[in-house]
């Protein structure tokens, strides 16, 4: 045998040097399309595949190009990814992504505003709102015309104004209000808690069937407090531990393992510096990855 190697190995070596820098910026997209860590590996996996069979000295730009695979790619799995929300059992969240560096402003309260969107005008919105692309490549890789285009991005615009923070929250002082809030309600202290609560709060559980959560949530200071209550007493008697703080979706929160073993995210929105909304992912397999 000689040094040479095999073809397809070397094929898949230089194809990997091109791609492997974009991996990352890859992943953001299809995470933000789709909701999913898993999904979203899946399909840059597949995106990489295509650009092994693609006569790659074609292309001008291997990052537009890439995107554009990624991007139907997802436009593809969200039309089955609707059907499966369908049938999910109680409120669905967004995979949690711990300490992510939250550069472009994607935080849990988008995603799930994102959600009500058309797979069309999510495209239009995260590509030409959040990742700078120009309306003509982005039309170009929705397969719409520009003046088509640019309607989708703006309606989608006028959906998740709400969802935008009014003002960014620091960092710090997020995390502080998070910290606040896992002692109050694991020790019981209800007093504490209900001092860090808007009067609107609410709160949403995701467990997908596979893990005891609230099947629809839970509104209002009076029905959150409520729970605490409940809750306060099952952390008491059979405890939860705290295993990492820090932002969750560009959110202040916290890890925890809970007492059947399993690990628990909750992301806490933060308005005024009271907490508006609570959102605890307890579905083991959207929180594979953060073991």
């Amino acid at each position: 045998m000689t040094g040479e190697g095999i073809p397809g190995e070397t094929g898949a070596a230089d194809a990997a040097v091109s791609f492997d820098p974009l991996r990352p910026l890859l992943i953001r997209v299809a995470y933000r399309m789709l909701g999913s860590v898993a999904d979203a590996e899946d399909v840059v996996q597949d995106a990489f595949i295509r650009w092994l069979g693609t006569d790659r000295s074609e292309v001008r730009e291997p990052a537009a190009f890439l995107r554009r695979t990624v991007t139907r790619l997802c436009l593809d799995q969200l039309k089955s990814a609707r059907r499966h929300r369908e049938t999910y059992v109680g409120p669905w969240l967004p995979d949690p992504l711990v300490e992510e560096e939250e550069e472009d402003d994607v935080t849990l309260p988008l995603m799930l505003a994102l959600e009500r969107l058309s797979p069309l005008e999510r495209a239009a919105f995260l590509l030409h709102d959040v990742f700078g692309v120009g309306l003509d490549e982005v039309a170009a890789t929705i397969r719409r015309e520009p003046a088509a285009t640019r309607q989708l991005a703006a309606r989608a615009r006028a959906h998740v104004r709400e969802a935008r923070p009014r003002y960014r929250l620091e960092k710090a002082h997020g995390m502080e209000i998070a910290n606040a809030f896992f002692a109050a309600s694991r020790s019981g202290d209800m007093g504490a808690l209900g001092a860090l609560l808007a009067a609107d709060v609410g709160m949403w559980s995701d467990g997908g069937g596979k893990r005891p959560a609230a099947l629809i949530p839970v509104l209002g200071f009076d029905t959150v407090m409520k729970l605490h209550r409940s809750l306060a007493v099952m952390f008491g008697k059979y405890g939860s531990t705290l295993v990492h703080a820090g932002m969750i979706n560009g959110l202040p929160g916290f890890v925890t393992r809970e007492a059947d073993g399993e690990l628990q995210t909750t992301a806490l929105e933060i308005e005024d510096g009271r907490v508006t909304a609570i959102y605890v992912m307890r579905n083991p397999d959207k929180l594979r990855h953060v073991h």
